[in-house]
């Protein structure tokens, strides 16, 4: 099948588009892919429906702000799949489903709530294909995180390369999570701690600039080591696998804890990268083996600073990013929407107990045609 895969993360930088051909098993062929950025006000619309949303109380409720953003939101990735197709020169007719993750507004597992705002029938509507949406709903409801939910087409891209096993995926979105494939066991996975989130933060409070540009600021600053273990002592870094996040689950610990109102720009920034690599670090002790390669994805992948700290607290195990895999650190997670929709069309399960704690292998999305 030919489906088109979205995502918008919690980083909030864009709209990932990426076209693969699949059976919901293997990958036959990757298409293009495509990145359609937000503009500063779309940003701060998001931004304040993610601020609102740990009012709500029911998953489907959508209230002032949060309504806003979702109509804005939903426009935004029926544009950016229109766009898509016509530099591309594709038929709509051609794609036989659209995998729409939504944007991430509130992560709550524990409370069997996750909400991700998206109108997938409107967006159907607007591009005339089928969309395959909600993905993380079923396994919330049953119990499990409903995240990482992309370990299945992390099995698959592994199938596709030459590495020694045990292979670690780690994607770094506003949160890092891995997924651990060890020969063709049930794929294991959880997120670690926080990624970009907490970087991009802190630099947008400071500079008004969205992010540490190529780590270059944390590359000029100096790591406050007693901080990192100050933070490490979270009660979350010490639970096993699986575990999830909402992107803003540290932002208290972090005021406590990082003495960042103390720190120049370049020192808070270097402490704060070094974080999200310590709790990487801190996952290995709790998995079955260690892993011997570690292949980064996501935006925190263009971080070469980051990805320097992690090959050091990694050591001995490679350390390589998506792009130097034969992957997409880009695309990735797009890629994984497309082929989780056609998963779901396919009955096949998209999770399993050893990625989200579901208490079986779990379908999951909503199908809705135009």
């Amino acid at each position: 099948m030919r489906a088109i895969g979205l995502m918008s993360g919690t980083s909030m930088d864009g709209i990932d588009v990426a076209l693969i051909e699949t059976d919901g098993e293997e990958v036959a062929r990757f298409g293009p892919s495509a990145v359609h950025p937000y503009r500063d006000h779309e940003v701060a619309l998001l931004r304040r429906a993610m601020e609102a949303a740990p009012a709500l109380r029911a998953r489907d409720a959508r209230p002032g702000v949060i309504g806003e953003a979702e109509a804005m939101s939903t426009a935004l990735h029926a544009n950016a799949v229109t766009m898509f197709l016509t530099a591309n020169r594709i038929e709509p007719g051609s794609i036989d489903v659209v995998g729409y993750h939504g944007q991430t507004i509130l992560h709550r597992p524990n409370e069997k709530l996750t909400v991700q705002i998206g109108d997938g029938a409107a967006l159907a509507r607007e591009t005339g294909i089928p969309v395959v949406y909600d993905l993380r709903a079923a396994d919330v409801a049953a119990g499990g995180h409903g995240a990482p939910l992309v370990p299945v087409f992390h099995r698959a891209l592994a199938r596709r390369i030459d590495r020694p096993h045990p292979i670690a995926v780690l994607n770094l979105g506003g949160v890092a999570n891995i997924t651990l494939i060890d020969g063709d066991a049930d794929p294991i996975a959880c997120d670690t701690g926080p990624a970009n989130a907490l970087i991009d933060d802190f630099f947008r409070e400071r500079t008004g600039a969205p992010r540490d540009q190529d780590g270059a600021s944390a590359a000029a600053g100096r790591v406050d080591e007693s901080a990192i273990a100050r933070l490490l002592a979270h009660p979350f870094f010490s639970q096993a696998c699986p575990k999830s996040l909402d992107r803003n689950d540290f932002r208290e610990w972090i005021a406590l804890h990082a003495g960042l109102a103390d720190k120049s720009l370049d020192d808070g920034a270097a402490t704060l990268t070094m974080l999200t690599a310590a709790s990487v670090a801190r996952i290995v002790d709790m998995l079955p083996r260690a892993p011997k390669s570690w292949i980064v994805a996501g935006g925190g992948a263009r971080n070469p600073t980051l990805v320097r700290m992690l090959s050091e607290r990694l050591g001995p195990a490679v350390v390589e990013t998506a792009d130097q895999a034969g992957w997409s650190a880009d695309a990735l997670e797009a890629q994984a929407f497309a082929f989780l929709a056609v998963r779901s069309l396919k009955g096949l399960p998209l999770t399993f107990p050893t990625t989200t704690g579901a208490p079986e292998p779990m379908r999951g999305g909503v199908l809705v045609r135009p």
